[in-house]
């Protein structure tokens, strides 16, 4: 996966679909992210210790990471990664403008 934590990616299909957030947590195992903001689901909390509240509370849940693209801080587009290596580290690369992608 070329999708990293910390990273702007914009949604590409689905209910929240141009939706633009940051990767809270990225699960390789199962090629899924969690994004902030984006599929936002209700969960009913029941009061686990005496005088803690129970309640509803809304959770982002996770979306397979090929509905969303990462945005280039340059030319602030949604756009497929490239990777090239420098020596013997590898560097994530903007396909639109060629800028380098921390």
């Amino acid at each position: 996966m070329k999708i990293k934590k910390g990273d702007t990616v914009q949604v590409l299909s689905g209910n929240d679909k141009g939706k633009t957030g940051e990767v809270l947590e990225v699960i390789p195992k199962l090629q899924k992210v969690i994004v902030k903001g984006v599929n936002v689901r209700k969960k009913h909390v029941k009061p686990r210790k005496q005088g803690e509240e129970g309640g509803i509370i809304s959770v982002e849940c996770s979306i397979h990471s090929s509905k969303v693209n990462v945005v280039c801080p340059k030319c602030n587009k949604a756009t497929r990664l490239g990777i090239i290596k420098e020596g013997k580290e590898k560097i994530r690369v903007c396909k639109k403008c060629g800028n380098k992608i921390k």
